[in-house]
């Protein structure tokens, strides 16, 4: 089994239920939830909203490998409404899952970087993280 860090965010509707939908989707489909952090609020970072962010930091335990992880979270994203903006923009969301940190491997891919190669540049990732180191 691996370690997992995941970054979860939600600006759009009952964010917090978003979030805690989320997290039960991911322990069936991904790994043994390990801890979780308490919701940091934020703005949106990188571009305008009127809607606040909520977001966690959560550490799962997982067979699969990390491009498996990354499909899971996607089609959970998928599940619950994420509409990607088909111009790469940033927009409000229902629900975003990133993979931080997987076990303590460095992968570069087309489709995944881990470590994520923005993680220590948030703070509404920095917050999170730090209940669970």
């Amino acid at each position: 089994m691996s370690t997992t860090i995941l970054s979860l965010g939600s600006n759009l509707g009952d964010r917090e239920e978003h979030i805690s939908r989320a997290l039960s989707l991911l322990s069936e489909k991904a790994g043994i939830l390990i801890s979780v952090s308490k919701p940091y609020y934020s703005e949106a970072m990188g571009y305008v909203s009127k809607h606040e962010f909520c977001n966690v930091c959560a550490k799962y335990s997982t067979a699969l490998k990390p491009l498996e992880l990354l499909q899971v979270c996607q089609a959970i994203e998928l599940e619950m409404g994420r509409v990607k903006d088909s111009k790469g923009y940033l927009s409000d969301r229902i629900i975003d899952i990133d993979i931080l940190f997987f076990d303590d491997i460095t992968l570069v891919s087309e489709e995944l970087t881990i470590p994520h190669p923005r993680w220590s540049e948030r703070p509404f990732v920095m917050r999170p993280l730090t209940e669970l180191m």
